[in-house]
């Protein structure tokens, strides 16, 4: 789902709802807060209850941890109080943001997303509280900053433990006198915004290690949702999968394709260090690759490069192959009774000589030629030149022949799906049972 991340599923669906909810502070205008739009016009109450049931049905998972999930979110965004979401990467800390948003009295106003991770010093204070014309090098014009602009609505503050420490404190005061000073400017500008934060790190760590403000840390720690890893809900990865692959088919074109159940076991022991976003994205190459309508255990070989295992099965250790002694078959080959073909496992008996001629050499398969005589039909009376399609059906009939009508095998020879070889033998009238 691109997701924000592994305790949640994100679908790709919800990347372009936020588009919608997204507001720059360059559209905003103050004092007035900025209505979430649906085509031209301001959204209205049904339509912002809409939102809100969408938002909390993209918390994907049957688990007891995603159902308690849902019903702290509708618990909790009745109410303005600051909520605190704190989990490992890839766990949907932003979707559970957004969905307290679209479920709270401000679902009809802006919301303001904010990486505390991706700016420092004097332009991460301008991003977040604006600043005026003139303030530093390069500020021709004035900015609102995010806080302003998300004024009677939300603003979330994902990895909020990155922040530094000058700017924890001028978040801090906004938090207790509820204003914004812009950089350059003294004049307090009054702000109404309900806060979101997010992080991945221990806070009362990085309080007790000096590294975060405690007074701070305190203004956010109202209400504490925390998510869980992937691997502590297996449960849920089969509908999470589900969704994504619905997604990619309805939104991208893609070939709508199913789990089949050997994959969803596959899937349900692997660790997914980086939860919902690596399995959609494991999934996406899944389905890139995949050549019929079921996704088999095979498509996810790339698991195994990746570690992070669980139930004691290890995908990044190929299984260990016990030496077998040779077969009759395989010693009778060595002393020339019989000789191998094309196909593995399966020899051929060669033709005894009479007496009075000396004893030939046993004889070897021929490998199959593909030079221009043999792999083209035979040019017809009237001159007409062989087509693609002559070409195509007589190296099926061949192979099929070569594999003593073996569809499995054929399958193998030519590089293709099962299905796809099915395909195109009744295409071309050569399909018959097994």
């Amino acid at each position: 789902m691109p997701t924000d991340g592994g305790g949640v599923a994100m679908t790709n669906l919800q990347r372009s709802d936020a588009a919608v909810d997204d507001i720059s502070p360059g559209e905003a205008k103050r004092g007035s807060p900025s209505p979430l739009r649906a085509g031209n016009g301001p959204v209205s109450s049904k339509q912002a209850a809409d939102r809100g049931r969408v938002a909390l049905d993209r918390i994907v998972g049957v688990s007891a941890w995603s159902r308690q999930l849902r019903s702290d979110i509708a618990r909790v965004a009745r109410h303005s109080s600051n909520v605190l979401i704190l989990g490992p990467s890839g766990t949907g800390k932003e979707l559970i943001a957004r969905a307290i948003h679209a479920n709270g009295p401000k679902a009809e106003t802006a919301f303001i997303p904010v990486d505390c991770a991706v700016t420092t010093g004097t332009l991460f204070a301008s991003h977040m509280f604006g600043h005026v014309k003139g303030s530093f090098t390069g500020a021709i014009s004035s900015s609102l900053g995010c806080f302003r602009a998300a004024d009677g609505g939300t603003i979330f503050l994902d990895e909020i433990g990155e922040m530094e420490p000058e700017i924890q404190s001028k978040l801090l005061r906004v938090l207790q006198q509820r204003t914004v000073v812009p950089v350059g400017s003294h004049e307090e500008v009054p702000v109404n915004v309900r806060v979101l934060a997010a992080t991945n790190r221990s806070l009362q760590a990085e309080v007790d290690a000096g590294r975060f403000r405690e007074d701070l840390f305190y203004r956010l720690n109202v209400v504490v949702i925390e998510t869980i890893p992937l691997k502590d809900r297996p449960e849920d990865i089969p509908l999470i999968a589900g969704r994504y692959l619905s997604e990619l088919s309805a939104q991208h074109g893609m070939p709508d394709c199913v789990l089949s159940d050997g994959a969803v076991d596959l899937l349900q022991q692997y660790a997914w260090p980086g939860n919902v976003r690596e399995l959609q994205n494991v999934i996406e190459r899944a389905v890139m690759f995949s050549s019929g309508d079921e996704i088999e255990p095979d498509a996810f070989a790339s698991l195994g490069t990746s570690g992070g295992v669980t139930s004691g099965v290890d995908f990044s250790k190929p299984s260990v192959e016990v030496e077998q002694p040779p077969s009759e078959l395989e010693l009778a080959a060595k002393r020339g009774v019989v000789s191998p073909t094309l196909l593995s496992g399966v020899y051929r008996v060669p033709q005894r000589p009479r007496v009075e001629e000396p004893s030939p050499r046993p004889a070897v398969a021929e490998p199959y030629s593909l030079d221009r005589e043999n792999l083209l039909p035979p040019v017809s009376a009237e001159g007409d030149w062989p087509t693609l399609a002559d070409v195509e059906r007589l190296h099926l009939e061949r192979t099929l022949a070569a594999t003593m009508n073996n569809k499995s095998v054929a399958a193998k020879m030519l590089g293709v799906d099962r299905s796809v070889l099915r395909r195109k033998l009744q295409r071309y009238g050569l399909e018959s049972g097994d």
